[in-house]
Order: C-alpha cells, then structure tokens, then sequence
C-alpha cells in the first residue's frame, strides 16, 4: 500500500493526545489500566525505555528524521522486515501480527520507514492498548486504542489501497 498524496496532509493530525512536553508524570498518567503499551519511532521508543517502562511491541528503523542512529536494543525477540518509505508492506502488517501474539517484549527492525505503520498497530492492537509515537518537532502522540480509533485508522488505510 502506497501513501496517495492527498493523505499526506491529513497524517500530519495527530491520532490522539499531543503531549508538547512529555515527562515520566505525563506520559505514565495515560498508562494506568493499560494492558498493551507500543510505542513506534526510535525517539519515542527511547524516551519510553528511558522511563524505566518496556513497551510490549517497539517498532523501530535506526533513523530520526532521516538520520541513521543506533536504535534501541531491549526486547528478547526482535523481528526484521522491509517496509519503504511511503508505504505499508504486507511484511510488516504480518510482523505487527505475530509481535502482537507473543507474551515477550518484541523489537520490529524495519529497514525503510516506520512511520505509516502507526495505522496497521492502531487496527491490530488488542483492546486496552496505548500507542505511541513521535509527532516529528511536536512532541509525543498518546493513541488510547477505540474503535473509533479502529475505524478512523481502517478508513486512512483503505484510502492508500
């Protein structure tokens, strides 16, 4: 699946709450109850581990805004997969899948770009999930997983086929 360019503009609205300054405080307020915390970009998955807090899923490609980087080393299983920029592969919405279904905390490496595959966690996240990710020169995007959720990120999705 392919990003049209008539979508690009509406991706840049954040999916959830936009944290300008996230802190330990702000952003564990949001995680009370939550039984799946995912976190998608290097930054956010960083600053996450860096809370002391291991996200169930990380997806990750060792860039930040287009700069290659050393990307975050702390899941017991790690899985790789292509996914250009621009696109969703359907490798990496296996990938989501199969980290989704493991009990361990698991590292999707992408080699490409993460950034899209915020819509396929936020259709495939199991109930009571949080997912976030890095609004780039903005701060931290906290997704509490609905079915408006659901059905806003489907919709995105299906418009890129």
């Amino acid at each position: 699946m392919r990003l049209p360019e008539n979508l690009r503009d509406a991706l840049k609205t954040p999916l959830g709450i936009l944290l300008k300054d996230p802190t330990k405080e702000s952003v564990t307020k949001y995680l009370k109850d939550v039984t799946t915390l995912i976190t998608v970009g290097d930054a956010t998955t960083e600053r996450i581990l860096g809370y002391g807090i291991t996200p169930l899923l990380q997806i990750v490609d060792g860039l930040e805004k287009r700069s290659r980087r050393v990307p975050p080393t702390t899941a017991s299983k790690i899985i790789r997969c292509d996914n250009p920029p621009a696109e969703i592969t359907s490798q990496s919405i296996d990938a989501i899948k199969e980290a989704l279904g493991s009990d361990q905390p698991t590292q999707i490496l992408i080699n490409g770009e993460e950034d899209l595959l915020v819509l396929p966690v936020c259709i495939y996240a199991p109930e009571n999930s949080v997912v976030m990710y890095g609004q780039p020169n903005e701060g931290l995007v906290i997704v509490q997983i609905t079915q408006e959720i659901r059905n806003k990120t489907k919709n995105l999705l299906d418009m890129m086929n």
